[in-house]
């Protein structure tokens, strides 16, 4: 039976998605605490249905679900242009790179390895969250341009050659860095570092798999860019110096 649940105005929507409800419910109750609406779902099935009603600003998705698993909801949120915002947090008792890489390949913009700490997914919910509100609700009309690259900051939207551009809040905030500093090398580490994840060494090991991404929307071939250039022992750069 489902319990009416009243949301408050102007809270930020958390979807946890697990099968295991101790897990649930002990997340449910963290991210209560920390002022977050929460809603949960324990399959594939009621998460897609939830996302659709619901509407989160963030998805706490465990990758091993009983019928469609964290992979398959990944990849079926980022191909729905109106859920592509909502920001992806992976759990995984998977421990092997390659799993991971392929939750980032698909879509997902970070990743937390069973167990885990709830007070670690809270922290990281909240760096994320107030990131993603701080660019909407402080920065000025920013407009960046390069060549045929637009990207409103605050709208959070991004053109290549007045198509609009479906990127992971990930994506968005790696390309913003490197919009921002166009023909200037910049780090893994710094990208990392401007990304509103928690964790920033998992998340530098993974800015090549988001650079991947990103390519293979923006650059007409990927494995010949010319707007996100390597430089090799360093890091990347947007377009020559």
């Amino acid at each position: 039976m489902e319990t009416e649940q009243i949301v408050k105005p102007g809270r930020q929507r958390i979807l946890v998605v697990d099968d295991d409800k101790q897990i649930v419910r002990v997340l449910k109750a963290y991210l209560e605490q920390a002022g977050y609406d929460v809603f949960v779902a324990y399959d594939g099935n009621t998460a897609l249905h939830m996302l659709k009603r619901e509407r989160p600003d963030l998805m706490v998705l465990d990758l091993m679900l009983p019928d469609k698993d964290g992979l398959d909801i990944t990849r079926m949120v980022r191909a729905e242009s109106t859920l592509a915002r909502v920001y992806i947090l992976m759990l995984t008792a998977r421990v092997e790179d390659a799993d991971k890489v392929v939750g980032l390949e698909l879509g997902a913009d970070d990743y937390v390895t069973k167990p885990f700490s709830p007070r670690e997914i809270v922290a990281r919910v909240r760096s994320a969250l107030r990131r993603i509100q701080l660019d909407a609700d402080t920065l000025n009309h920013e407009i960046l341009r390069y060549d045929q690259l637009v990207m409103d900051v605050v709208r959070r939207r991004v053109t290549l050659a007045d198509q609009v551009l479906d990127l992971t809040p990930t994506e968005f905030n790696v390309l913003l860095e490197l919009m921002r500093h166009p023909g200037i090398p910049i780090t893994r580490s710094d990208l990392a570092q401007k990304h509103p994840g928690y964790d920033y060494d998992s998340l530098e090991r993974s800015i090549d798999t988001h650079i991947r991404n990103l390519r293979k929307k923006i650059e007409a071939d990927p494995r010949s860019p010319t707007y996100i250039q390597t430089i090799y022992g360093v890091g990347y750069r947007l377009g020559d110096e």
